[in-house]
């Protein structure tokens, strides 16, 4: 019986939005929602946050989640993952990211069973096409290419594979208002696909993992997975057709609050 971990990397600062995991959401903080949808997935044992910040950790002692403190040293979430899940003995860890709202479970379920079936997979993520213009220019939605046996080749925040025979157009932006005014450019079918933020690590890779030097790549990109595939590592790829909501503004906050956890508090009632 595989025993999986989620652990949910949390820090309270954000650069342009601090304190945004405990930002209250229909009475509940961003983080209990991230932690109750983790919580549901069928194939998890155990849901734990990992911080720095004794904010953090009151506000999910304070819903009855589980909570563990670490250093402040991590240099990333996936290293802060591996801090905790010393003091764990479950032999898949999976990162959820504390701004990456799951619209249900089943992405949880996805990535346990990449590890569960193959136990030669080191490190799984999953991925999602991309069917927008905004979404393939816009540099916070990461994208990511394979090869035939599903092994990511690189991620880059960068629109990849570049298609030298067509050319796309990038949507224009809005004046002083952010966010993209779009084109009716159509995008080629199951071409381009966007990095879902969530990491599955068997428990000893994920320690030396820790234990590699930041990569030029990873630092140039800013992308902690690349540290893997510069190391000489495989990352095995899932397409899903699930949906998870990264949060990077107040405006991304309103648009979920309004439009994707209502939905979710109906079909989730507490």
């Amino acid at each position: 019986m595989h025993k999986v971990a989620v652990i949910i990397p949390a820090r309270y600062g954000s650069s342009r939005f601090p304190g945004k995991i405990l930002t209250p959401v229909q009475s509940r903080p961003l983080i209990q929602w991230v932690y109750e949808a983790a919580a549901r997935s069928s194939l998890v044992n155990r849901v734990l946050v990992a911080t720095d910040d004794p904010r953090i950790h009151d506000a999910v002692a304070g819903f009855g989640g589980e909570v563990m403190m670490t250093s402040a040293r991590p240099r990333t979430g996936s290293d802060r993952c591996a801090e905790a899940a010393k003091k764990m003995a479950e032999e898949i860890i999976i990162n959820l990211q504390a701004d990456e709202l799951l619209k249900g479970p089943e992405m949880l379920d996805e990535l346990s069973s990449i590890m569960m079936e193959d136990p030669a997979v080191l490190m799984g993520t999953l991925k999602k096409e991309i069917i927008s213009p905004e979404e393939l220019w816009d540099r916070n939605v990461v994208k990511v290419v394979t090869d035939n046996n599903d092994y990511a080749l690189y991620f880059s925040r960068s629109p990849i594979p570049h298609i030298r025979d067509r050319v796309f157009n990038p949507p224009l932006m809005k004046g002083g208002m952010g966010g993209f005014l779009g084109n009716e450019e159509g995008l080629p079918g199951k071409t381009f696909f966007k990095h879902l933020g969530i990491y599955a690590y068997r428990r000893d890779f994920l320690f030396l993992f820790s234990t590699l030097p930041t990569t030029r790549l990873e630092d140039l990109e800013k992308l902690e997975q690349l540290r893997a595939i510069e190391s000489g590592f495989r990352i095995k790829v899932k397409e899903t057709g699930h949906e998870s909501y990264r949060i990077d503004t107040p405006e991304d906050l309103k648009y979920l609050e309004n439009k994707v956890l209502i939905y979710e508090q109906r079909k989730d009632p507490h």
